[in-house]
């Protein structure tokens, strides 16, 4: 979210509360949270843990935190420059991220009545619980070194919400992106999914990143550079759409 304006995270601080306080389990989580900002390039200041015994239950936990960053001025990055013609470049994403969970445990435990253990699919060599857990890819660094040589008018990160909503958040009021689903593979869990639970597409990509973790909107001569740069960092990406005229609407063609 902070390089999605052009900033450079620089430090995080998180908060867990749980049912009974377990230190192993504390310690893993403070672990996690160390190695993704070591990955994300900012750093671990602080934090606070709380117990609530009574008010959660002795396994549960509840886990937030925030970022602080910072950026010039004149070098935010809002949306304002987005021009008619450029192009939408999307960095995949190969799992679900943080999104759409509610809905999964629906899909696959209620709907499909699968249990966490079994195989995610037939043929997966992983369980159900390792598929939905994947790590998130953090995009952080890659970004930043795009915008050090490059010129670009918006960056999304692909949340809640999913491409509609996401990218319609920093496109200006006369403008449309017009993004082509077959300009890039969905990953298998989303088709799981989809079938599993009937959902329609529209839905899919309204709750999902479906496969697209953050785009870029680059004016034309930046795009093979840009494209060039993600490759370089191990960031699979490719044009997935396009800036037309419009009023603020994400249209998906598939």
């Amino acid at each position: 979210d902070l390089v999605c304006v052009g900033a450079e995270p620089l430090f995080f601080l998180d908060y867990i509360s749980v049912g009974h306080l377990k230190p192993k389990l504390v310690e893993s989580l403070i672990e996690g949270i160390a190695e993704g900002c070591v990955e994300a390039g900012c750093s671990l200041i602080g934090g606070e843990t709380a117990e609530h015994p009574g008010v959660m239950e002795d396994d549960s936990f509840d886990l937030a935190g925030f970022s602080v960053g910072a950026v010039e001025r004149n070098k935010v990055i809002d949306g304002s420059n987005v021009e008619l013609g450029d192009q939408i470049i999307g960095i995949e994403s190969p799992n679900l991220r943080s999104n759409g969970f509610s809905l999964v445990r629906k899909v696959f435990l209620e709907i499909a009545g699968k249990s966490l253990d079994d195989s995610a699919w037939k043929g997966s060599e992983s369980t159900l619980g390792e598929k939905l857990l994947e790590p998130s890819v953090i995009y952080a660094p890659t970004i930043l070194n795009v915008l050090k040589e490059n010129e670009v008018h918006a960056i999304a990160h692909i949340t809640g919400g999913g491409l509609p909503e996401n990218v319609s958040r920093v496109l200006g009021k006369s403008f449309n992106a017009v993004i082509h689903q077959s300009s890039w593979e969905t990953p298998r869990i989303f088709s799981e999914i989809q079938t599993l639970g009937s959902i329609d597409l529209e839905e899919m990509f309204r709750v999902f990143n479906m496969g697209i973790g953050m785009i870029l909107i680059v004016p034309p001569k930046s795009t093979d550079q840009v494209l060039e740069e993600l490759t370089k960092h191990k960031k699979p990406a490719c044009v997935i759409g396009e800036i037309v005229e419009g009023s603020r609407q994400v249209e998906i063609l598939r």
